[in-house]
Formats: C-alpha cells, structure tokens, sequence
C-alpha cells in the first residue's frame, strides 16, 4: 500500500513543480545579471539629477500607495506609438529590462514597435523565442535598418535607445533624420564599464529629451565621465529603479510554491534539505566574481573544518554556467574546483530566464561583482523576496538596495574582499537566527520600495516629463 502512495506524492509534486516552471517561463523579469536597476528610495523625475534626489522619498511613497489597484500609472500612454531600439536581444538585463517595458506599455494599450540593432545573421534560438514572446503580447517587431524603420521613428511619440551601445543605430539608419528624432528620444543606459564612454556611441547624448539610470551610483559615474573625458553635457537625467514582477512575488510569497521549487531543485543537485547554499546568479565573467566567490568559499570550508564549527553541510551554486561555449575563464573555474577537491559541493547550473527555482532552493545570494559593481543588480531584489540575506560588494547599485547588516553584508570588491566575504560566509553559516531575521528584513524592504507598481510609478513620471518635452520643443 506504502508504494502507490509515494509514487502518488511524486506524482503531485511533479505537477506543482511544472505548474510553477510554466507560470515563469511567461515572464521576461526573470534574469539574472544582470538583470539590472533601480532606486531603493528614489525616482528621480526632476529636471536635474540634484533635484531628482530631494523628491525621491515623495515619489516612493506615491508609488507605494499606488498599489496593485485601480488604474495604472501609465494609462496616459495608451494610443501613444513607441519606438524601443535594443543594441541586441538576449538573455542579459538590458533587453530583458526592455522587454519588460514593452509588456507594461501594452498592458495599458500603447502601440510598441521593437527594433533589434545588432542581429546575428545565422537564425538564432534565443532571438527566435524572445521575438516570439513579443509577438504574442502585441509587441510590433520590425527591421533595423530601412524605410519602415525610419518612418516609425518619426512617426512615434516616444523613442527609446536602451543602453549606450544603441547610440549608434542614429546615425546608421536615422543619417539626416536624427536632429529631428533627439527631441523625443529617452536613453535608458545601463552600462557602468569605461570601454562604452565612445564618441561614436553618445556624441548625440546631450541633445536628447532625457537619460534614464538604473542608480544613483552609474548616474553620478556618467555625469562626470562624459563630462571628464568626452567634455560633453548629459541631458536632463532620471534614475529610476526597477521592482520585482508580480509572477515572481507570487511564488515567493506562496509557501507551497516555494517548498515544491527547494525539494525538485536541490533534489536535482543532489544535496539534503538540511544542507546550506550558498549561490551566485550572473552569467559567468571575470567581471561577475565567481572565482573570487569561490575562493572565499573553499577558505569558509577551511575555516569550518580548522575551528571544528558546528554547521549543516555547505554548497556553492553557480547560476549561469554556459559551457558551450567554452570560455578560459570558466575553465579557470571548474579547474579550481577539481584542484581544490570541492567537485562535491560546487554544482555548476546552466543560464537560464527561470532564476525562480533556485532562488526558492537557496538559503544566501551572493552579489560579487567587480570594479563599479552592478549598475543595480535585478537578482538582489527579486532574491531579498523570497527572503534571501544577500552577501554584496560594496559597489555599484548593490548599496541602493543592500542595508549592510540589516537585510545583508557588504564587502570590498577585489581581491582584497575575499577575506571579507569568507568572514561572512562563515557568519551567516554559523548564525541561523541572524540569517533568517536578514531575509525578513531584505522582503520587507522589497514590499517598501521594489514592487512592479512602484516601477511603473517611477517610470510614467519620467515618460510624463519626457513626451511634454518631445511636444514643447516640436511646436517651438
């Protein structure tokens, strides 16, 4: 009798697990790395990035009245055609981030028109399904290069370039159209390395009707790099931070979801439910820090093992794997794993756009990337909702959305963070309580400030700005 029951369990839990996979796979929001932006107490929507600031906290507590009720923020927008032009389409934060906004701007019955600037001219799986998903939601694709192109993006009420790579599609397909597009042209820029501060990117950056960032951080970083070594002025600046889809608060805050999700995934790995993991979720690079994450976590073994710490068996998860392509760098990693004997506990997952799962299978994130860090950082966010304490560099956006010693720790970037990060490695595994009263904090914090409606009140008061500047400056 024991046997048809267990195999009836397994049944259900297949079932729940698929039913949850499916409900994700619908949504563009889940990314890692990437996944990139947003103000945890700002939405600057001033005419100038000083002033932006001093209005952030009215803006938040508008935002969060607005709710997930009543009307939409953006329902100023319907009928309005808009033109969003991505440098490129695939699974990294930016044309994720503006795929999402295409969804939100259907939602409220704009006309989106997407144009993609740099495609491989071999067909593409990615490209293919992405495309697909937009065609499904309304979302108008065209060419982009060409008449049709031209004509859309004269037409349009709203352009929108995503990230500063996509500066240079004015002047290949615009040519002597383009002083009569800037006017009406929101720049939603995302990059935070210095190798994208090039003249033939953003030489018509100052003349657009605003510039939209992912923190306060980047924009800073723009405003006086462009101004250092290119010597030209950013336009009006907006910095506007992200919040987390409703699919993806909807698992996080469904207890049965989350459970299903933990025991299918670390089943999977092929670790106990009493076992501790720790994750990174980026697309492997240098930039990311998984190696120096797994430095850090093979020192917090050594540490464990040599103070003879009572602690539940640690994991390492690497989200975001893609050896197909075989880069040096992620040899690097796995041969460092295999030298350092750890093959059992460090378990490598592919990319992919349902970081949901893991999320609900992982007791820590740890947000390690490098340099400036994140332009902001999607996966802190949707990982504090689903009651994670997140271990981050100090850098970057990751500082607008981590409170160090509230809902998480920060630590230097480089190696000389390393120390840093095994030390908090090591506290969060030995401390339960302080890790569980972390990600309490980091959910509440999600509810305050990164909810999707908060978004979309930060973004419809840019958008506003924006189109009555696009209208002036055309009658004028």
């Amino acid at each position: 009798m024991g046997k048809p029951a267990n195999a009836w369990m397994g049944i259900q839990k297949k079932k729940w697990f698929l039913m949850v996979l499916a409900l994700f796979s619908l949504s563009t929001a889940m990314v890692f790395y990437m996944r990139t932006a947003f103000d945890s107490c700002n939405a600057n929507t001033s005419s100038s990035f000083e002033e932006g600031r001093d209005r952030a906290s009215e803006v938040v507590h508008s935002a969060g009245r607005a709710g997930s009720g009543g009307p939409s923020p953006l329902d100023f927008m319907k009928s309005k055609l808009v033109l969003l032009v991505s440098h490129e389409l695939s699974l990294s934060g930016g044309p994720l981030l503006l795929m999402e906004l295409a969804f939100l701007l259907r939602g409220v019955g704009a006309e989106v028109v997407w144009i993609t600037n740099q495609k491989p001219e071999e067909a593409d799986e990615v490209i293919y399904s992405l495309e697909n998903k937009m065609l499904d939601r309304g979302v108008q694709v065209f060419p982009a290069k060409g008449q049709k192109a031209i004509d859309t993006a004269l037409k349009a009420d709203l352009v929108v370039l995503n990230t500063a790579v996509a500066g240079k599609w004015l002047d290949a397909v615009l040519k002597e159209n383009v002083p009569r597009v800037l006017p009406k042209v929101l720049w939603w820029i995302h990059e935070m390395r210095g190798h994208y501060f090039k003249v033939e990117y953003v030489k018509h950056l100052p003349f657009v009707a605003g510039a939209m960032i992912d923190s306060h951080t980047t924009a800073e970083y723009w405003k006086n790099r462009t101004r250092e070594r290119l010597g030209i002025q950013m336009p009006d600046t907006y910095v506007v931070h992200l919040g987390n889809s409703k699919e993806l608060m909807e698992v996080a805050e469904d207890s049965v979801s989350r459970r299903v999700l933990r025991e299918h995934v670390r089943e999977s790995l092929g670790v106990r439910n009493e076992d501790l993991l720790f994750a990174i979720v980026n697309s492997v690079s240098r930039g990311k820090g998984q190696d120096l994450f797994l430095r850090s976590f093979h020192e917090s073994l050594q540490i464990i093992k040599e103070k003879k710490l009572q602690v539940p068996s640690m994991h390492a998860v690497v989200v975001g794997s893609d050896m197909s392509k075989q880069t040096k760098f992620e040899t690097e990693l796995r041969n460092f794993v295999i030298e350092k004997k750890i093959q059992d506990r460090v378990h490598f997952v592919n990319k992919t756009l349902t970081v949901a799962p893991y999320l609900a299978a992982i007791d820590v994130l740890v947000q390690n990337s490098q340099a400036r860090g994140e332009c902001f950082g999607r996966i802190t966010i949707e990982a504090m909702a689903f009651q994670l304490p997140v271990l981050g560099t100090a850098a970057g956006g990751t500082m607008e959305i981590v409170v160090n010693g509230t809902t998480g720790l920060l630590h230097p970037v480089g190696k000389e963070g390393t120390t840093s990060l095994t030390n908090n490695i090591v506290k969060l595994a030995t401390h339960v309580e302080r890790r569980l009263t972390m990600g309490k904090k980091g959910y509440e914090r999600v509810k305050e400030r990164f909810l999707e409606p908060h978004m979309a009140q930060r973004i419809a008061l840019v958008l506003r700005e924006v189109l009555q500047k696009a209208k002036s400056r055309t009658n004028s």
